[in-house]
């Protein structure tokens, strides 16, 4: 028997919370994001502004160009994640099989259930939008890849500028009839670079790729090209999985304001990095690689790594790393817009046993004491010295 798989997404998720709790930005035109002056870029925008060509992702001066009565509302993550939690509550009640994807986004696996898919995937819709006042869509089909290209069919296929609600069905044996006229760019694992090349063969459509001989895809594509050419025909055996393995903790920042002074940005790179090692440490983690993510004013963004000698959770040794890679790619006094810290090939942190690490054994009690003291009394209760330039 066909599998059936429901992709279910929340429709404009932040702006519907931000509804629900200021119901006088109904029917408005807002976005959530940043100042403009801060260089905020929008991070959900309600329909009636996207009915003026606002969108996600983009910088907020732009919007408010396009749409000069925008409101801008900074973002409530706290609800959000919340209501996030009300949501996936509800899909576990009609199955376990639950695969999130983000905070508004999840696949479910319901081919043990004896009704139909669209039925099931109705009734979760009315129950969210009744229960939590939340607009949802849904794509259903036999796998997780035409289920959620079948929901992004269904949402431009909505109304401009109103919440889509839609159901988009895709029956069973004819995944490859309904992926063929659309465009290259809406399979998954292809990008902009990807659909370029596409291009340049001749091929636009999905349908096109699946024509096109399998063995030469994957002679120009390599293994990718053997991947693009299964799912053009839309063949995805890829299984539900109701636990994500974690690969790697990272935080960065925007300055609202190019930064060129050096201590400024190692201080901030220091605080980065005590916030990433408290994550690791409250996950039981480590890494063993550092990686740097720099971006400069001309919107050049450059990443270099470094691998420890062991993995690790502890600020000092993480921040040292970072530090160095910092120094080496940065010439002191150049400004910088964006700097980010993170750390993968995560696993238990290497606990040393002989008596010249115990120093290290003996660093991380107090830094158990230092993170429940900034729990309890906020990040600048207490602080390290560091080597950073005054």
């Amino acid at each position: 028997m066909p599998r059936k798989i429901i992709h279910l997404d929340l429709d404009a998720f932040y702006c519907a919370v931000e509804e629900n709790h200021d119901p006088s930005l109904r029917g408005k035109a807002f976005a959530v994001g940043g100042r403009p002056e801060e260089r905020g870029v929008v991070s959900s925008c309600s329909y009636a502004a996207r009915a003026s060509g606002v969108r996600s992702a983009m910088p907020m001066g732009r919007a408010l160009a396009l749409c000069p009565e925008l409101k801008i509302v900074p973002g409530k993550h706290h609800l959000y994640g919340e209501a996030s939690k009300k949501v996936m509550a509800l899909l576990r009640e009609v199955t376990p099989l639950v695969e999130q994807i983000s905070v508004d986004e999840a696949f479910l696996d319901i081919s043990d259930l004896p009704e139909a898919g669209e039925v099931i995937g109705k009734r979760l819709q009315t129950q969210i939008k009744n229960e939590l006042e939340l607009s949802s869509s849904i794509g259903i089909a036999t796998n997780k890849l035409v289920a959620k290209i079948a929901n992004d069919v269904g949402k431009k296929a909505g109304q401009p500028g109103f919440s889509p609600f839609a159901t988009t069905v895709v029956p069973a044996g004819r995944e490859a009839e309904f992926l063929s006229p659309l465009p290259a760019g809406m399979l998954w694992g292809v990008g902009p670079k990807t659909e370029q090349k596409l291009a340049e063969m001749g091929i636009n459509t999905i349908g096109e790729i699946a024509n096109w001989p399998e063995k030469d895809i994957s002679q120009r594509f390599g293994e990718h090209g053997r991947d693009l050419s299964r799912h053009a025909r839309g063949i995805d055996t890829r299984p539900i999985m109701t636990e994500r393995e974690i690969k790697s903790i990272s935080q960065e920042t925007t300055f609202h304001r190019d930064i060129s002074d050096d201590g400024k940005i190692e201080k901030t790179l220091l605080a980065l990095t005590q916030k990433v090692a408290r994550r690791l440490r409250k996950a039981e983690l480590g890494g063993k690689t550092v990686k740097l993510k720099i971006r400069w004013s001309d919107f050049t963004t450059l990443t270099r790594q470094k691998t420890l000698p062991t993995i690790s959770d502890n600020d000092t040794e993480i921040f040292d790393a970072a530090l160095s890679l910092l120094r080496n790619l940065r010439p002191s006094g150049k400004p910088v817009r964006l700097i980010g810290v993170g750390v993968s090939g995560l696993g238990p942190p290497l606990r040393q046993l002989s008596l010249w690490d115990q120093n290290i054994e003996e660093s991380r009690e107090l830094q158990k004491v230092l993170d429940e003291l900034q729990k309890r009394f906020g990040e600048n209760i207490i602080k390290r010295g560091s080597k950073i330039k005054d």
